[in-house]
């Protein structure tokens, strides 16, 4: 299948903080694959009410089949113009088979969120999620340094399909590249795995 992880993770190191003043420490991290289990992590949103809400990995995706999708920001060109409204025009399609939410994530604050998925007529068929200090991003090793552009981290444009809180399909792009995340690979991935 077309952008599905099937080899084991490639591994890196990266420095985060230990004890004292100035202490780092080497730690072992990898991407999530498929088979993997999600972070537990929480992200905020605005409900179709305009309320602030918070809804964490487990709540989001126990018990469910969940799509979600991640671009590395709001209002960026490829994000508004393919990745996100190709999502909102096959929403209808991708839950017709079976899933029960579709979610877009993106290292950025609630408010940008909502503001975005009203400027692409997102409504009810998205969710858009706020992972404002990428703690999930983090947590899953997409993680896209982007501070030479001043955008600091983001996250790799990817598209899971999630079944009760584990990753069943995994379309991870390289850099900010769109060419295997789309709305369309997933549908293909429902439709060969239905």
């Amino acid at each position: 299948m077309r952008g599905v992880s099937t080899r084991a993770p490639a591994l890196c190191t990266r420095m985060v903080p230990s004890s004292g003043a100035h202490a780092t420490r080497q730690v072992a991290s990898h991407a999530i694959a498929v088979g993997d289990r999600l972070p537990s992590a929480a992200f905020k949103y605005f409900d179709t009410e305009g309320n602030m809400k918070e809804v964490d990995t487990e709540a989001l995706c126990k018990g469910k089949k969940v799509v979600i999708f991640a671009v590395p920001g709001a209002f960026t060109p490829t994000c508004s113009l393919k990745h996100l409204p190709g999502f909102v025009d096959r929403a209808d399609e991708i839950k017709a088979k079976g899933v029960d939410t579709i979610a877009c994530l993106s290292v950025n604050d609630a408010f940008v969120m909502d503001a975005w998925g009203k400027s692409v007529g997102a409504g009810d068929k998205i969710m858009l999620l706020a992972d404002g200090n990428a703690v999930f991003t983090k947590a899953c090793g997409v993680e896209l340094d982007l501070t030479d552009k001043g955008l600091g981290i983001r996250s790799r444009r990817f598209s899971m399909l999630v079944d009760d809180q584990v990753v069943k399909v995994l379309n991870l792009e390289e850099g900010g590249a769109f060419t295997v995340s789309s709305a369309d690979s997933i549908l293909e991935a429902l439709t060969a795995s239905a």
